[in-house]
């Protein structure tokens, strides 16, 4: 199998490099991102690698289907950046549903104390011995309540990290799970109860912009809110909006809506035109990291190891047990 690699790290050769040599796969790692400018170079190959930053939308199918491309194989769990109803027929969409939940729980959990406790800013000051406490003070999480939005893998992570700290933990997901030490309530319940909110849900339909000016509204002042999902999860004017009015203590944000093309990439020497995000980084109670929430070693074995594998049933055919089929994006 000829696999079209699409954006590129060093740190995805590392892991991705010699587990194809295990299969027999043939890559072509390409540091472009995946887009309709770029999708010419999937000539040639049986199938393209993309991740969270590229796209296929109904054109590209089409486009891929007519190079006889048979699958999108996807290093992520979430595939909201593919149009699965334009590939129904047409391409195999494959994914990773879990790689390392702990390893996104353990950031959501490291953001939320560095931004209530201020230890970033705190790093800063003391290099140049500057030892005030101004400014640094945050809030005991003992006893606060957490609430939870979606409770998959990632959630149910995040869940017993925060029991961990003795708080006391609220949820809410359609699909409830059993045997979490966490209570299930209603949206409505959470927003208005929580002390901090983490949002561990995927983005679709039901869940874009769940973090809006009336969802806003509803929380208490002073409220944390951490997103190491997806950005489109919050309605980022409302959430500018909230910070200018006082209502949030602090905020974590690993994702944001519109991170493509920035995020992964260095831009430290060009001018950020997006007016947004540059307006979230002048907020001292927001912290922004790159999407980097699942980057550790253990999950980028099983994020290398699990596409592969997909690949590999595939062409084997084998059951595609990861397949991303329409009635999953609904």
């Amino acid at each position: 199998m000829k696999i079209a690699f699409y954006g590129t790290k060093p740190y995805d050769r590392i892991w991705f490099e010699p587990m194809a040599k295990e299969y027999g796969f043939d890559i072509h790692f390409i540091e472009a991102a995946c887009n309709q400018e770029t999708i010419f170079m999937a000539k040639g190959h049986d199938a393209i690698c993309i991740f969270v930053n590229d796209y296929v939308d109904a054109a590209m199918i089409d486009e891929l289907y007519e190079m006889n491309v048979k699958a999108i194989l996807l290093r992520s769990a979430g595939f909201n950046n593919v149009d699965v109803k334009a590939a129904e027929d047409k391409i195999v969409i494959l994914r990773v549903p879990s790689y390392s939940p702990e390893a996104v729980a353990e950031f959501t959990m490291a953001m939320l104390l560095t931004v209530n406790r201020l230890t970033h800013k705190a790093y800063n000051r003391t290099r140049d011995f500057n030892m005030s406490l101004n400014g640094l003070m945050g809030i005991d999480l003992y006893e606060k309540t957490a609430g939870v939005i979606g409770t998959g893998k990632i959630g149910q992570a995040m869940i017993r990290i925060l029991n961990g700290f003795q708080m006391h933990v609220i949820c809410y997901d359609p699909f409830p799970a059993g045997g979490l030490e966490a209570e299930y309530v209603s949206l409505e319940k959470l927003f208005k109860s929580s002390d901090i909110i983490s949002l561990h849900c995927p983005l679709n339909s039901d869940t874009r912009h769940i973090i809006n000016r009336e969802t806003i509204n509803m929380m208490k002042k002073g409220v944390y809110l951490v997103n190491t999902s997806r950005g489109g999860l919050i309605e980022t004017e409302a959430l500018i909006d909230g910070l200018l009015a006082g209502r949030f203590g602090g905020v974590g944000l690993d994702v944001y809506e519109e991170e493509e093309g920035v995020f992964y990439e260095d831009r430290s020497s060009d001018i950020i035109t997006d007016d947004n995000l540059a307006r979230l980084m002048t907020f001292p109670n927001v912290l922004v990291t790159s999407h980097m929430g699942f980057f550790t070693r253990e999950a980028m074995r099983a994020i290398a190891r699990t596409t592969l594998e997909n690949a590999y049933a595939l062409e084997n055919g084998l059951p595609l047990v990861n397949q991303v089929g329409t009635e999953s994006a609904t």
